[in-house]
């Protein structure tokens, strides 16, 4: 008690006659910018590492991978997705099988025309009638470039798209894929 009061005593005479002064002073403690927070792990060397934590969705920092070409298929089918990705529009005009079909037949991928109406029996026709063959793929970003990707949809025609190598297309481009539920992934040797 017997320091604070000539410090108060002080700091009112101060205000009393230097008042720019002591407005000056600041009265409280300024606080540090607040740091993100870090995940501290080891390297494979065995070196502490950190990175910083990210505590919002940020859309345009999140990129899917590229995708990758298998030698082991038709060149073929990146020619038919080249072909799509020329002729595709910016918006959807409900037309992804046809698109696909104008896309393989360009190519020279399939020799005759699918007659499928809906999308979703794409899959099943490419496979007995052309040759294709259906990929263990259960995710549409690891799809090889040029691959025919079909989805399902239970009171509509199903989706159709070929794999490009940023993204996806029909009728139309797409960075990701369709939300529907994919049947499968086919492509030909």
């Amino acid at each position: 008690m017997q320091k604070i009061l000539p410090l108060t005593i002080l700091s009112i005479g101060c205000a009393a006659f230097l008042p720019a002064t002591a407005s000056a002073l600041p009265m409280t403690t300024p606080r540090a910018t607040p740091q993100p927070p870090k995940f501290v792990f080891k390297d494979a060397s065995g070196k502490p590492t950190s990175v910083d934590v990210v505590e919002r969705y940020q859309p345009t920092k999140i990129s899917r991978p590229f995708a990758s070409v298998d030698g082991r298929l038709d060149p073929k089918l990146m020619r038919a997705a080249s072909i799509a990705d020329e002729r595709a529009h910016a918006h959807s005009r409900r037309q992804c099988w046809h698109a696909v079909k104008e896309a393989l037949l360009a190519s020279g991928i399939i020799t005759s025309r699918p007659t499928t109406v809906y999308a979703k029996d794409a899959g099943q026709e490419l496979v007995n009638n052309y040759g294709f063959r259906k990929l263990a793929l259960n995710d549409p970003y690891q799809a090889p470039i040029g691959s025919v990707l079909v989805y399902n949809a239970s009171r509509a025609a199903g989706h159709v798209e070929l794999r490009t190598k940023d993204g996806f297309v029909s009728d139309f481009r797409s960075k990701t894929p369709s939300r529907r539920p994919l049947l499968g992934v086919y492509v030909k040797s």
